[in-house]
């Protein structure tokens, strides 16, 4: 009798102790946040993407594991978002253009020559009306935690232009925008919407004559060597808006979300001061190349540029809001 009381006993204890010990390992595995994005590894997202890795990691020990996925690896262009919002990943930091389906104000970005500096963009983004967007899809399931830089785009094709004259019939690659279509209408050329990663087959081909990117996006993903010419419009910003499913955000637990947005603060930090950095030394790369050439606009000519895209500000000024347009463009005019 003795001894069945106590191998009871030990079962029970057997059972207690590796129930104890599942419990704790369960407690010690870390949740698994999936962070996807389009861009090479040695761009400034790419490199800010693997820097909230690590931060996040470093405040969260054990708590969280970051897994990051470049170059349209996890999700392309396409399906990103949508993937977002089923919670199939948790985190991207996709162009601001993407997200003109969800609310147009955020087209604000898309209008040309809006700002004359990569600076006055980021002004604009600090201000009260920039902070205000990015909490302005909360109720579409999105929120947005950080603007990041890249930097001014600049036009490329593959033959010699200056003025929009020249590209009249032209085919240029685009992000799904309205306000992209009706500005390379604007300019005279026909717009193609197409995914990121098809970009580079697309302008080898001849399937689009041109694109329009950043010198750092140009270089990592080599548009350099099928175009012939870049031209220093700086008609536009390509920043990125770092967003999050808005439910899955909303029920961390307060020291994984407090950890997570400090990642995420110095991460932008980051990011925002090697943009400038990485578009300099890539301009340089393809000067050096010899690959394209790389062309600066005289005032004359970019007034032509200006001149004939004003049609798109009268087409959305009702979607975006006169108002939203008029603090935006309050950044370029301070000195």
């Amino acid at each position: 009798m003795f001894k069945k009381i106590t191998s009871l006993f030990t079962a029970i204890t057997f059972i207690a102790v590796t129930s104890l010990f599942g419990l704790s390992a369960s407690a010690q595995t870390p949740m698994v946040i999936k962070l996807s994005h389009v861009v090479a590894e040695n761009t400034p997202k790419g490199l800010a993407s693997l820097k909230f890795k690590e931060l996040a990691e470093k405040k969260l020990p054990g708590k969280v594991q970051v897994q990051v996925f470049p170059s349209s690896q996890l999700f392309g262009d396409a399906k990103e978002l949508e993937a977002l919002l089923l919670n199939d990943v948790q985190i991207i930091n996709p162009s601001l253009s993407k997200f003109d389906r969800y609310t147009k104000k955020i087209s604000v970005f898309d209008l040309p020559f809006l700002f004359k500096d990569a600076k006055a963009a980021a002004d604009f983004q600090k201000s009260k009306e920039g902070q205000a967007l990015l909490k302005s899809m909360e109720d579409k399931g999105l929120i947005g935690l950080a603007y990041w830089h890249n930097g001014m785009k600049h036009f490329s094709t593959n033959k010699d232009f200056r003025v929009p004259a020249d590209v009249k019939g032209l085919k240029f690659r685009i992000q799904p925008s309205d306000v992209y279509e009706s500005f390379i209408k604007s300019i005279g050329g026909s717009a193609q919407k197409m995914a990121f990663a098809e970009v580079y087959q697309g302008l080898q081909t001849g399937v689009v004559d041109g694109q329009e990117n950043t010198f750092s996006n140009i270089y990592s993903q080599k548009f350099h060597e099928v175009q012939k010419t870049i031209v220093e419009t700086n008609h536009g910003i390509l920043d990125y808006m770092v967003v999050v499913n808005a439910k899955w955000w909303n029920s961390l637990p307060a020291d994984i979300k407090k950890g997570l947005s400090e990642a995420m603060a110095e991460a932008t930090i980051y990011n925002n001061q090697i943009g400038q950095q990485k578009n300099d030394e890539a301009r340089k790369l393809i000067v050096d190349s010899g690959k394209a050439k790389v062309v600066k606009l005289t005032d004359a000519q970019l007034a032509e540029w200006r001149k004939a895209v004003a049609p798109v500000y009268a087409q959305f000024e009702k979607d975006i809001g006169a108002d939203l347009i008029k603090a935006a463009q309050s950044h370029s005019l301070k000195k």
